[in-house]
Formats: C-alpha cells, structure tokens, sequence
C-alpha cells in the first residue's frame, strides 16, 4: 500500500541546495546548513560553486537517470528479467549494479494504457537514488509535492505530459522504507531497436511519472 493518502514513517531528509534563486525561507533545515557549509567553503578558497553546479546538473540529469533508463530497456527487451523486476524490484536492480542508499527498498511500477503511475514524496523528498541520481529541484518543492496529490492530472500536463481522459492516474508516495520508480510503457516504432537505443529515448521524468518515453521522432522538448 503507497498511495497518496497514506502516511510516511520514518523518512529521511536528503537533497541540495544548489538553486540560489530559490526563496530561503521554503528552504529545510537542512538546506539551509547546506548552503551556509558551502558561502564558508566559497569564502575560503575550498569550493569553486560553478564546478560544483556542473557537477551536480551531470548527476542530476545524466549519471543516475542512465542508470534507470538501462533498467527500463532491458525490462522492454527481456521478459524474464521484467517479470523478475515487478516481483522483485530490488534484487533485479542489484543484478545490475545499480544499489546503495535509496535503493535498498524498490519497487516497480509498471504504466499500462489505463494505468500511468506517478511518484511523489509529500513530506520531504524520499528518491531512488541509485537509479536515478539526485532528486531535481521541483521533486523536493512544496507546490509540487501538494499538488500532484490533489490533482495529478492538470501537474502532468504541465510537464508536457497530455493523457487520454479514460487513463486512470494513480499517485504513490515514497518513503524511506520504499522508494518507487515507474516502468513507463515502451513507444511504437521501437521494434528491434537495441537496449543501448531504448535507453537513450527514457527520460528521468518518465521513470517518476511525471512524462512518457516518445518515439525516436517525437522526442519531448
């Protein structure tokens, strides 16, 4: 049971605070810490803060979402290995190297034409890291986390993600004993293609619900 209405136990508080346009007083504690660490370790010479943002926008959208989007294309190329992946989430994931902190509870959910699954955390920002790197920005925010609770449909739209109107959205909360991550249905016009292809069209939006994977040629902007 991860629906939307349940409660969290136990979560544990992670993230960065790397957005400085971002107002201070929706920062957590945390973040703030953060932030203060990071102005002192500027003003010492310790801390380049460009490098430091380059390196956490290559985290963020590159390293760990690849990891995810090979777990999606092997599941789309390998029935076994998708069947093991729905019973079995953490141990199929481990298979395949992708395991540590955030990842120690997984479960898969698959996106069906009458089903599309969306992730969220409402009460602070529970991610699987190990496939999908850091938490963005708009994952860790308040709007976000109330929002897609209330109503997911007109959040996804604002993604870009425009579902047909007999799709039933189903919202799960993470927590720090589960963390989710969404199996997002396998385009048209993918036949034959190679896992290394497939993974290239998965995007990290779409393994937290919040976008599809398109075809080769329609490749959401």
């Amino acid at each position: 049971m991860s629906q939307s209405d349940n409660p969290h136990s136990h979560h544990d508080h992670h993230g960065h605070g790397h957005d400085h346009d971002h107002e201070m007083s929706h920062l957590s504690d945390e973040d703030v810490r953060v932030r203060a660490l990071e102005s002192l370790m500027t003003e010492k010479g310790y801390l380049d803060p460009s490098a430091l943002d380059v390196l956490i926008e290559t985290y963020e959208t590159r390293v760990g979402p690849h990891n995810g989007a090979q777990v999606v294309a092997r599941a789309w190329t390998d029935p076994e290995f998708k069947a093991w992946l729905l019973e079995d989430a953490t141990a199929a994931i481990s298979s395949m190297g992708f395991s540590g902190r955030g990842g120690e509870h997984m479960i898969v959910l698959e996106n069906t034409p009458g089903i599309h699954n969306v992730v969220v955390c409402t009460l602070c920002s529970c991610y699987p890291w190990p496939v999908l790197g850091l938490p963005p920005m708009w994952y860790k925010s308040a709007p976000y986390r109330s929002r897609v609770v209330i109503d997911p449909r007109s959040v996804l739209a604002e993604f870009g993600c425009e579902l047909p109107p007999d799709t039933r959205i189903k919202v799960w909360d993470s927590n720090s004993e589960q963390r989710y991550l969404v199996l997002p249905m396998r385009p048209e016009g993918t036949e034959g293609m190679s896992e290394d292809a497939l993974a290239a069209l998965v995007s990290r939006d779409s393994m937290i619900g919040t976008n599809i994977v398109y075809p080769p040629r329609k490749q959401a902007v």
